[in-house]
């Protein structure tokens, strides 16, 4: 097994070294081999994770972190009895290493997974987990912290409590101004924090479920996933759980409707630093392609095609001799060019029902994107139809971003920029779903020097290209400067 890790969510100031992913920032951990990973937490606060980052280890390859406020601090909302992570994952009979090669081979899309899991079970709808089902035993009265986490490999999750409202106080790392809801929208990659108050009948038992949101997959895992809430003097198995009720598999208003109701504490102890004004504007467009089947082969993509997937027209393909963050520390040239488009290669109604053919194929290269320190960056991500289009959770590492706004179509920064932007109290997030045919925009400092992969978290369109790098160039003071690699880096 060849594997790199990442501290998913975790900015590593000034130390990339140990940011994890494969050809990007090291190469891997050979069999046999090792590295000690060094972790700098800075601000994080809240929940976190970690995962495997080359190929599709990530599919079994991955667990919590929790960071407390340090000692003689609060949380920000009354402290809660006790906490836990629930992790969302994803199952299927097959080897994952034998996916992950069949569908790189034939062009197509990844078998659909067969389950989802709560806490590694995916509940009593399946034969296999009936008994071992996951079970959260809760005391009348008491309030709970529930650190969710959502590890799936290819969709945006809705999640519920039957009879229970929750309350968001926070995501990736970062505390929010509470809201209360019904029901969570998750992406991949994402994590969210609740508070569950345990306020309802004892004598009762209630169902936790999760299901996929997919605005437009043809092939989508439609069972839903349970684990069981009950009250620690009710620990009866006879009675039949109280039924969850959850969105639509293809609802985006109300995927949109919650995600869209995140916004930062924004109060003394927590203050907003979110850029008034961009330094550098970028557009970088999401897009699902068709790249012809070689000579000779067949293929299971559109029309015969291989699948891809770009930003901004340029599908990414890993080096595989040196890692981009060696060549860009050592000088060493050949390994990637510093020309990514800041804009849109080709203009067109990226969002129109029918887009012509002649669009779908992409360029291929490895690209960074060279940002000067301390700069001021506007990132919006743009949606496009090209395939049918898809909810892309967008991921930077190195750095929260604050997300500044959103909607659906082509974005107008005239109209858009001016008159929905929240520059008060945005969200301070490193994970955003783009909604099928809309756009995000946000803003960040690039005050971490050092190389930075950004990647859509859902993993098929990863692995055909949807994702960049970019480097953040050193500052003149000691303390602006990227630290050196550890003496133990993995050769290639």
């Amino acid at each position: 097994l060849i594997i790199v890790y990442r501290r998913h969510g975790v900015n590593q100031p000034r130390y990339p070294w140990a940011d994890g992913p494969e050809y990007i920032t090291q190469c891997p951990i050979q069999p046999g081999g090792k590295f000690s990973q060094k972790v700098i937490f800075t601000t994080e606060e809240g929940t976190l994770w970690w995962h495997a980052h080359s190929e599709w280890t990530r599919a079994t390859v991955y667990g919590a972190i929790v960071v407390y406020p340090k000692k003689g601090h609060a949380y920000p909302f009354p402290k809660p009895h006790a906490d836990l992570p629930i992790i969302f994952g994803e199952w299927w009979k097959q080897d994952i290493f034998e996916l992950f090669d069949d569908f790189r081979r034939s062009g197509g899309d990844p078998l659909v997974s067969h389950a989802i899991t709560i806490n590694g079970q995916p509940g009593d709808r399946y034969n296999c987990s009936r008994q071992d089902m996951f079970k959260l035993a809760v005391d009348q009265g008491k309030t709970y912290l529930l650190r969710l986490i959502n590890a799936a490999m290819q969709d945006i999750l809705f999640f519920s409590i039957a009879g229970h409202q929750l309350t968001v106080v926070g995501t990736d790392g970062t505390y929010t101004k509470p809201f209360k809801s019904d029901y969570i929208t998750i992406s991949p990659g994402q994590t969210i924090d609740v508070l569950l108050r345990a306020d309802h009948p004892i004598a009762a038992s209630y169902y936790m479920a999760a299901k996929f949101y997919s605005s437009a997959r043809a092939a989508v895992n439609l069972n839903t996933t349970t684990a069981l809430l009950h009250y620690t003097t009710n620990n009866t198995t006879t009675t039949t759980p109280t039924a969850v009720s959850l969105p639509a598999t293809a609802d985006t208003n109300a995927s949109v409707a919650f995600t869209a109701r995140f916004r930062s504490l924004a109060d003394k102890k927590h203050p907003v630093d979110v850029p008034q004004k961009a330094d550098t504007n970028l557009y970088f467009t999401l897009s699902m392609n068709a790249v012809p089947c070689p000579a000779g082969a067949t293929c299971a993509g559109p029309n015969g095609a291989r699948l891809a997937a770009s930003v901004n027209n340029v599908s990414l393909v890993l080096p595989t001799s040196m890692d981009v963050l060696g060549a860009y520390y050592r000088g060493i040239g050949g390994v990637y060019g510093d020309d990514f488009p800041s804009n849109p290669p080709v203009s067109f109604d990226f969002t129109n029902l029918t887009i012509p053919a002649v669009d779908r194929t992409p360029a291929t290269g490895n690209q960074v994107r060279v940002l000067e320190y301390n700069s001021s960056v506007e990132l919006v991500f743009q949606g496009t139809n090209l395939l049918g289009g898809v909810d892309h959770p967008m991921h930077l590492h190195g750095t929260n971003f604050y997300v500044v706004g959103w909607g659906f179509g082509n974005f107008d920064r005239a109209k858009d920029a001016n008159k929905t932007y929240n520059l008060v109290d945005p969200p301070f997030q490193n994970t955003i779903a783009v909604p099928r045919n809309g756009w995000v925009a946000v803003r960040f400092k690039a005050t971490n020097p050092g190389v930075w992969f950004m990647h859509c978290h859902l993993e098929r369109h990863a692995s055909w290209g949807m994702g960049m790098t970019f480097i953040v160039k050193n500052g003149k003071g000691p303390n602006d400067k990227m630290l050196p690699p550890p003496s133990d880096m993995p050769p290639c």
